[in-house]
């Protein structure tokens, strides 16, 4: 241990130190980069095509949607319950109602989510109608192969 001591402290002085580990986490290239933001954009526009097709609007608005007969809530169209379970699944927090029911109605989070069950879950069942409508499945395959 001593022995170890006087090493260390011999190193220190003389200016040696242990060579540094390369850098794992360098940028990644462009051509990754590009791809990425590619996938990225299709993945928002199906959001954004989903959103509009469920509720008629996208995006931040001051004015919470709500469908069904109040079922359904936020852009997407999720149902509390629905979003409680996906939310535990997804990434482990346990929402109550009401923090179920702000994240519905926060586009941002709801879309997160969204992209979630339909790009990790296969979950396009959870909006049938929309779905079709949009030819969703053949997009997310398309988006899956790039």
């Amino acid at each position: 241990m001593l022995r170890s001591a006087l090493l260390i402290a011999l190193l220190a002085v003389t200016g040696c130190t242990r060579p540094s580990a390369p850098n794992l986490q360098a940028a990644a290239p462009p051509a990754v980069d590009t791809r990425m933001s590619l996938i990225d954009e299709r993945k928002d526009e199906v959001m954004r095509q989903l959103a509009v097709c469920e509720s008629g609007a996208h995006g931040d608005a001051a004015v919470p949607v709500i469908g069904g007969r109040g079922l359904y809530i936020g852009r997407f169209q999720f149902m509390p319950r629905t979003v409680i379970t996906y939310v535990q699944q997804m990434d482990g927090r346990e929402l109550n109602w009401k923090q179920a029911t702000e994240l519905a109605h926060d586009y941002s989070q709801a879309a997160t989510l969204a992209k979630w069950v339909i790009f990790e879950r296969d979950g396009l069942y959870n909006w049938p109608a929309c779905s079709k409508k949009l030819g969703l499945a053949r997009q997310v395959s398309e988006i899956k192969q790039l």
